[in-house]
């Protein structure tokens, strides 16, 4: 087997060859530890008969790990100039495919479809591009793909967000749209010197363990996920005021939104952070009967 392709020596020779320079736009921050790649996956309990879905392969480094441990690797690749150096490093293996394409813009389901036929397990594990984090997790939850979970690499805020429970400064409304999908967890800190070139965060690993079914359940998905965000709207507003000015037109509804939070059992002065999943399905289903 050649030498991994996470060592800063091997990483800056293949770029070297390659005259290759990072773009800033596009978020690259290539990973150079082997052992840390090997925790990521790790992560995903990969078997030989799991499929595996990778977003931003960078030169291979994590898609090589992966290819070791999972029967086929699909990878996303937006920057045309790393095909090429993909298809040199990543030639000892058979199981991977790198596909040039945006995966915001990809129809994830169909590659599914393709190539994961009669695959029962699935995983994505990615060292996502820290601008389009968000989007793209919520991507790959909103179009209730057939995996069995995410784990990524990404900023620790933003990992801290995604994980925190009710009544930190943390939870939010990204929180509650992830956890209502899935089970959450940070389960690994990574400092910035593990890659190149550094970026001026640090970076957390996430395990988003696909649920079920969602965590509560709801009238009506997309109203719920407009109330928690009108909740969070100013973290410093108590609900009615936040409720008032982003689902009211003007004094009309506020009357109407105060018995919601009655019936629900919830105190109108409450901020949006003390609410539970469940607080929350049980506003917006009140909230849905005056609104729609």
């Amino acid at each position: 087997m050649d030498k991994d392709i996470a060592t800063p020596l091997r990483t800056r020779a293949i770029l070297e060859r390659y005259g290759f320079s990072f773009k800033k736009s596009l978020g690259q921050n290539f990973l150079i530890d082997t052992n840390i790649l090997k925790k990521i996956v790790s992560f995903a309990e990969l078997t030989d008969h799991s499929g595996a879905i990778e977003i931003g392969p960078g030169i291979g480094a994590l898609t090589e790990q992966l290819a070791r441990l999972s029967k086929k690797v699909v990878a996303f690749e937006i920057d045309q100039r790393l095909l090429p150096i993909l298809a040199d490093t990543l030639a000892p293996y058979d199981n991977v495919k790198v596909i040039h394409s945006d995966v915001l813009k990809a129809d994830v389901q169909q590659v599914i479809a393709e190539e994961f036929t009669e695959f029962e397990d699935i995983v994505v594990v990615a060292n996502l591009p820290y601008y389009v984090t968000t989007p793209i997790i919520m991507k790959l939850l909103e179009e209730r793909l057939p995996i069995r979970g995410i784990v990524c690499m990404l900023q620790k805020e933003v990992a801290d967000r995604i994980s925190a429970v009710p009544g930190t400064k943390d939870y939010g409304s990204l929180s509650i749209a992830v956890q209502y999908y899935t089970e959450a967890e940070t389960v690994m800190i990574v400092p910035k010197t593990v890659f190149v070139p550094q970026p001026n965060v640090d970076s957390a690993v996430i395990r988003l363990t696909k649920r079920e079914s969602p965590a509560v359940k709801v009238k009506d998905e997309q109203f719920f996920f407009q109330v928690t965000k009108a909740c969070f709207a100013q973290r410093r507003k108590t609900l009615l005021n936040n409720l008032t000015s982003q689902l009211a037109d003007g004094k009309r509804k506020k009357g109407e939104i105060l018995s919601a939070l009655e019936t629900s059992g919830i105190e109108p002065s409450r901020r949006g952070e003390t609410l539970s999943l469940a607080e929350f399905a049980r506003l917006s289903d009140e909230l849905y009967h005056y609104f729609h």
